[in-house]
């Protein structure tokens, strides 16, 4: 396995990290679509839900364990930035096993876990049968769904996206193609659905594993001394844990952008959802970047570099400015014509616009905070997010107290902007002292 520590930092190396990662995340929203367009020809309202329903629950659940992916990504980018191929290989294994107990523990709680998830989500007696059904069936993917995120972050580490984009590609593909085998070929309903997304996750381990071969050619992945060294297990668990603080905080704000909207009645409530849909594209796109700055600033960690550390965080955002200049364009230009395809209701096409501008210049306002996210989980100053997060969820909370009386839905979507300018500005204020304490060992958290 080579380092990427002594690789000069260029374009078109950022770019090469970034435009597999921002074509892979295209692919997501075209599941979604099929897995309801297909239970949508059975003609009943109740597969529908069962199956939205049975998708929010797990990926809820899954969701808690996101921070395996960016965990993974700093730590094993830091060790091939400081040539420690026996850490890297043994920082996958780490993850896996860890994924593999968690997808177990979720097999054998499963009843409970549904119990409390329809306790917290009631649904009808007939869509609550068939979620049932689809859940009993999906959760024996939950140890390959959660190795995943572990895969996932380590292939980014090495820099090896173009094998997450076929990782995404080969598992939306084969599940959109048993879906339509499954469910209108051989009838199997909501079943087949969960099937067909069980195979795709359990084959896609497999391929993400073939991928990551690299990290087994030797017997770094089975010295289960430095595997289970304490230090290296608290040192993992200390950065995954402050990464699920933040994540969770970053959620729960916008849960709450949902819920307050919802105090404006459906049609705002609906305008929110349809420009919130602008807020995930613009994800989507920014993501490939900052993780080219989890990659790069990983490396020049690891290695040491400060000067590598500085020109990875300057190219991946000069890249990122570009992204998110482009979708702003993209979103004054067109986004009305999207708020038209996501909406047929007059109403909530003519709400849409009303709030449009806001959605048209959340890229660029939020591409710091996305770019110091990659930079900081890169350094695995993780300590560091956690604190910035708090400190910008708490601005948020005032913002949505004072904007939000005085201009209502505008206020709304005024106090999301405080949100991701809070976000960014807090970890520049930190950004000094992660550099200063750039040494040729290690930063420190």
């Amino acid at each position: 396995m080579s380092s990427g520590a002594s690789s000069e930092i260029t374009h078109a190396r950022v770019l090469k990290i970034a435009l597999p990662i921002v074509l892979s995340n295209a692919t997501v929203p075209i599941l979604g679509a099929v897995d309801t367009g297909v239970v949508g020809q059975m003609g009943q309202a109740a597969p529908i839900g069962a199956v939205g329903i049975g998708a929010v629950i797990l990926g809820t659940i899954y969701f808690v364990f996101g921070f395996l992916r960016m965990g993974t990504t700093g730590l094993a980018a830091q060790a091939r930035g400081a040539g420690d191929h026996a850490e890297t290989g043994a920082l996958l294994m780490r993850g896996l096993l860890l994924a593999l107990a968690a997808g177990l523990t979720f097999i054998v709680t499963q009843a409970l876990l549904f119990w409390g998830a329809f306790a917290i989500a009631p649904a009808s007696a007939e869509v609550e049968s068939l979620a049932r059904d689809y859940l009993q069936i999906r959760i024996w993917g939950a140890p390959a769904a959660i190795a995943l995120y572990a895969v996932t972050g380590w292939l980014i580490a090495v820099e090896n996206t173009r094998g997450v984009f076929l990782l995404q590609i080969w598992m939306n593909g084969l599940n959109i193609v048993l879906d339509l085998w499954f469910v209108l070929g051989l009838g199997w309903g909501v079943e087949g659905v969960a099937v067909a997304t069980l195979l795709a996750e359990w084959s896609g381990l497999a391929l993400g594993l073939w991928f990551c071969r690299e990290a087994f050619a030797g017997n770094q992945w089975r010295d289960w001394a430095r595997v289970f060294d304490p230090a290296r297990l608290r040192r993992m668990m200390q950065v995954n844990g402050d990464i699920m603080v933040r994540s969770v905080l970053l959620t729960g704000s916008f849960t709450t952008f949902l819920f307050v909207g919802a105090d404006f009645g459906d049609v705002t409530l609906a305008a929110n959802q349809v420009l919130l849909q602008f807020v995930e594209i613009t994800a989507f796109a920014l993501d490939g970047f900052a993780f080219a700055a989890e990659a790069l600033v990983g490396a020049a960690v690891g290695a040491g570099n400060r000067n590598d550390l500085r020109r990875a965080a300057r190219l991946a955002s000069l890249w990122g400015f570009f992204g998110a200049l482009l979708l702003t364009v993209g979103f004054a230009l067109g986004g009305s014509y999207l708020i038209d395809l996501m909406a047929t209701a007059p109403e909530v096409r003519a709400e849409g616009r009303s709030y449009l501008f806001w959605a048209c210049i959340l890229p660029l306002i939020s591409l710091a905070s996305y770019m110091y996210d990659g930079i900081f989980i890169g350094a695995t100053w993780t300590g560091a997010m956690r604190r910035a997060m708090i400190q910008s969820v708490g601005l948020y909370a005032v913002s949505l107290l004072i904007l939000v009386p005085w201009l209502g839905n505008h206020g709304l979507w005024a106090a999301l902007i405080v949100l991701n300018v809070a976000r960014g500005i807090t970890l520049a204020l930190r950004l000094p002292a992660l550099e200063a304490g750039l040494s040729k060992s290690k930063v420190a958290t």
